[in-house]
């Protein structure tokens, strides 16, 4: 199967601009309800993934939950290098299963590194589960 199948666009996904502060940020989270978010940079390349506690240790190293204060810092001043890395179109399901073992979501991306979208771990689930039904 290819993985495309299971995309959701980019244009369906709540995500970030590594050059948004720390704020808006926070905001966007809160508003979808989630923990984590794609980071993007200006010309649709994939960044990263921004996570609660990524803006929680941020806080707590600065020693300021002031929410106005963190308008002087960006997304990319708090992003983990090579955590939740994207795979390509290409990518087969096996390797989807695995990634997901340890994140929520993986982020997909195109041969440029342009953020096409996201599969999230319940659609890879869903797609093993049906396959399983499929075979009886």
């Amino acid at each position: 199967m290819n993985i495309v199948m299971l995309l959701r666009p980019k244009s369906e996904v709540a995500y970030v601009y590594e050059d948004n502060s720390l704020r808006q940020g926070l905001e966007k989270m809160r508003r979808h309800g989630y923990t984590a978010v794609p980071v993007i940079d200006r010309e649709g390349g994939y960044v990263g993934t921004v996570s609660e506690g990524d803006f929680l240790w941020h806080m707590i190293d600065y020693g300021d939950a002031d929410i106005r204060k963190q308008e002087a810092y960006q997304i990319k001043n708090i992003l983990r290098k090579d955590w939740n890395m994207p795979v390509k179109i290409d990518e087969t399901m096996d390797e989807l299963l695995l990634r997901v073992m340890d994140q929520n979501f993986v982020p997909v991306v195109d041969d440029r590194m342009r953020f096409m979208g996201i599969i999230t771990r319940k659609d890879i689930i869903k797609y093993y589960y049906d396959k399983k039904d499929q075979m009886r």
